[in-house]
């Protein structure tokens, strides 16, 4: 239940997607070598990634090494250079907002109704028992009660996508179009995670 195998194997995987990147790196504009990237190691990194929720920073810091290695490896920077001028540069979000940005997206599309049928089961629009200020939003979910923290309820995605929905400004919730509401939502994850 830790995922230590899984992220061991998602990073090694990726490395060697890397290493066998970096063996044609000179023939390639930084713009090829973006695109080979983002085909070959991100989509690692990105896969079901929203099953890493609630994981424990020193696994999320394994992807995050990986992630930083790949724009070391576009932008052709030293070890040294400190990783968020490159993440920025490359406008990448990092691992734990990608996970953020992957459950928000699931949100919105269970109220745009482009989700699988097995959301509803998931997934519940939160209905108070008496009228209240916040009963008009209709695109509020139902964070469940928990008990256990570590390894239990508040690693699941029942839990974990309701509160970041929730977290959500009014106006990214209720965006008109995905487009729109992806737009928004990368916004505000680049200023929350790029002070």
């Amino acid at each position: 239940m830790t995922l230590n195998k899984h992220i061991y194997l998602v990073c090694r995987a990726a490395y060697f997607e890397l290493r066998e990147i970096s063996t044609i790196r000179h023939t390639l504009s930084s713009q090829a070598t973006n695109t080979l990237v983002c085909a070959f190691v991100l989509s690692k990194l990105d896969y079901c990634n929203s099953l890493l929720s609630g994981c424990p920073l020193y696994l999320l810091h394994k992807l995050q090494k990986v992630q930083t290695s790949a724009a070391r490896h576009i932008l052709k920077a030293r070890k040294r250079d400190h990783a968020t001028p490159l993440l920025r540069t490359l406008h990448w979000l990092p691992i734990q907002a990608r996970i953020d940005y992957k459950l928000s997206t699931l949100c919105f599309n269970f109220f745009s109704g482009s989700s699988p049928a097995y959301f509803s089961e998931l997934l519940t629009v939160y209905s108070p028992a008496r009228q209240l200020r916040a009963s008009s939003d209709c695109r509020i979910l139902t964070v469940p009660h928990t008990k256990t923290k570590p390894y239990g309820q508040r690693r699941t995605f029942t839990f974990c996508a309701p509160t970041q929905w929730n977290s959500l400004p009014f106006h990214i919730r209720h965006s008109q179009s995905p487009q729109a509401f992806k737009r928004a939502l990368k916004t505000r994850l680049f200023k929350k995670y790029n002070p």
